[in-house]
């Protein structure tokens, strides 16, 4: 489905305060557990924030995701020489930083019924502009600790590992880095 298409069937908007969603089936158990009893926890002790992915004519939930901050250290970087502070000289009036802030994409979880309508990418590229054009913050990068078999989604999206020692079978920290559409 295009990314209009979505637009006019789709709305995202921030899950309030003490919210609950009351029927959410993704196939994950932890996930489905999130969305439906953790995340206005989560908000409430100022840990992450949920978004929500309804449709426009009934209301339902077929989606959701949930930000948090982060940081990048600069040790973090072992593919990227351009962030080792030994490796550049930056211009007098820059600060040397030791890291970048971020925000974590925490969990994504897309609903059975909407599997196949590509939501997932729609998700992706909100973040990306939320950050990127509406940053009000200050945030350099999109972080993720992506589940193994949802990698090379991710990578095809734009994401990057933040080092090359992928442990197979377990979670890969991957970066977006929003300088490259920050225009």
């Amino acid at each position: 489905m295009t990314p209009d298409k979505i637009s006019q069937l789709f709305s995202i908007r921030c899950l309030g305060k003490g919210e609950t969603v009351s029927t959410f089936d993704c196939g994950d158990e932890d996930l489905n557990d999130f969305i439906l009893h953790e995340a206005a926890g989560y908000r409430q002790a100022h840990l992450a924030v949920t978004y929500v992915i309804e449709s426009k004519d009934s209301r339902r939930v077929v989606g959701f995701f949930s930000l948090a901050n982060d940081r990048l250290l600069i040790s973090y970087f072992d593919i990227l020489s351009e962030f080792k502070p030994s490796r550049r000289k930056p211009p007098a009036d820059e600060k040397q930083l030791k890291s970048y802030p971020a925000v974590k994409i925490c969990r994504l979880g897309i609903d059975w019924t909407a599997k196949g309508l590509a939501l997932e990418t729609f998700i992706l590229d909100f973040v990306k502009s939320y950050f990127a054009f509406d940053n009000v913050t200050g945030c350099r990068f999109i972080t993720v600790d992506a589940n193994p078999d949802d990698t090379s989604f991710y990578r095809q999206n734009g994401f990057v590992p933040l080092s090359s020692d992928a442990v197979p079978g377990h979670p890969t920290p991957l970066y977006f880095d929003l300088a490259v559409i920050d225009d």
